[in-house]
């Protein structure tokens, strides 16, 4: 703990003031300076050292994002160093933390329920509130996470891991499973990788070929499908000895791939639903029933789905740093930032850095 911080403890911060990257409207972002976070009663103090730039704030971005209000901090995948914090019983200044992004109210059905990540009152910071993108953050102190040796970069990515094996654990799959992953950006790619922990045999489904490539040459996933080819389902068939896969995770957000997903089940499969859009689903009732076919959302993740996370970096089953192929400073993210969403530039995970 630290009493007397006070947002401007001189050992920690010689100032009053920091930088904050603000999303103006969709298309838009605009530097601002904002007063570095007070420490307040039941919260700790983060200096940000890294940003992990995800399919949120893209959305945001492009305006396609649910939930959303304008202005906004953006970001949500982050690491950093703990400087001040209230109530949290094991932590020490200045260790190296990332925190659960997804603020619960702990009072609702779903959180007297075990369920905090689907909290009816949740503040995903980034998105309900202000994330983030800047040089200090708040959170509260029931969502700190260790650092476990771990670096910064790896801390990071560990939200967005996170979301891949809470998908996983929702399904419920077992060893040797045909699992079936649409779409291979770094939610899909995480999802991958914990299908495989888990003991599946898993498929890549992507209309980017190089992804598909990504897939399998730094992920080692066998089996590859590009989704604008004309004879998916029959490659599906051959795959899996005619038998279509029993789990099918979708990781796109696309509308026109989650509806024609439902094809792609075996009888008796689950199809869970990572990926979020704004549109209505739409699938024949009488396939999918004579399937007797499951259908779950998953939202966020849990405390353990992050600790599972952890372990599997520390134990070496998932290297976080694979996903990272583009790097600036928090200077540079107003002017890269919307070329981050040209398929032509080959991002499959930006990392901002703040020093």
């Amino acid at each position: 703990m630290c009493p007397d911080f006070d947002g401007a403890s001189p050992d920690k911060i010689n100032r009053t003031n920091m930088k904050t990257l603000v999303c103006t409207k969709p298309g838009e972002f605009k530097y601002a300076t904002r007063e570095i976070p007070q420490l307040q009663p039941g919260q700790a103090v983060i200096k940000i050292k890294r940003i992990g730039i995800c399919g949120t704030d893209l959305h945001a971005f492009e305006g396609t994002q649910p939930y959303f209000e304008y202005p906004r901090i953006l970001g949500h995948e982050l690491s950093g160093e703990l400087i001040a914090f209230d109530d949290a019983p094991g932590f020490e200044i200045g260790e190296s933390v990332t925190f659960i992004p997804y603020f619960y109210c702990g009072k609702c059905i779903a959180c007297r329920n075990g369920k905090q990540n689907a909290c009816v009152n949740i503040k995903v910071c980034g998105v309900h509130q202000d994330g983030g993108m800047a040089e200090y953050y708040a959170v509260p102190s029931y969502s700190l996470v260790h650092g476990e040796g771990l670096s910064f970069d790896a801390l990071a990515l560990i939200e967005p891991l996170a979301i891949g094996a809470h998908g996983v654990k929702k399904a419920g799959i077992t060893k040797d499973e045909f699992v079936l992953v649409i779409g291979a950006g770094p939610i899909g790619l995480g999802t991958m990788e914990f299908a495989r922990i888990a003991g599946a045999k898993v498929i890549a489904l992507d209309v980017n070929s190089e992804r598909l490539r990504f897939c399998k040459e730094k992920l080692k996933v066998e089996h590859v499908i590009n989704a604008t080819d004309p004879d998916v389902i029959a490659q599906l068939k051959y795959i899996t000895n005619d038998d279509m896969p029993t789990v099918v995770i979708d990781a796109t957000g696309n509308l026109k791939a989650i509806n024609n997903a439902f094809q792609y089940m075996a009888h008796g499969a689950r199809y869970v639903l990572i990926g979020l859009q704004k549109g209505e689903i739409c699938f024949s009732h009488p396939e999918f029933h004579k399937r007797e076919a499951t259908l779950m959302s998953s939202r966020n993740a849990t405390r353990e789905d992050f600790e599972h996370v952890v372990s599997s970096m520390k134990n070496k089953l998932v290297d976080p740093t694979t996903y990272i192929t583009h790097r600036v400073s928090f200077d540079q993210v107003k002017d890269e930032f919307e070329g981050w969403l040209n398929p032509a530039r080959g991002v499959i995970k930006a990392m901002v850095e703040i020093v």
